[in-house]
């Protein structure tokens, strides 16, 4: 069950929701009474997603936006 918490909420605590994201609990973001997002564990992800790319496995550090734009 998801709760629901203000975008400011979320912006002031944001380490805490992390944390509590992280412990499997998922929180719809309301920005003027309206649900703008949700935040929920990776675990619930649907299984049609992509799997992100990983950059620092190219380069230690990671690559650089305008590189990457670069080679687009």
């Amino acid at each position: 069950m998801a709760h629901i918490i203000g975008l400011k909420e979320l912006r002031e605590n944001v380490d805490a929701y992390v944390s509590q994201v992280g412990k499997g609990k998922s929180f719809i973001v309301v920005r003027r009474s309206k649900p703008i997002f949700k935040i929920s564990s990776a675990s619930e992800a649907p299984e049609s997603w992509e799997p992100v790319a990983d950059f620092t496995k190219l380069r230690k550090g990671g690559v650089g936006l305008e590189e990457l734009l670069a080679r687009l």
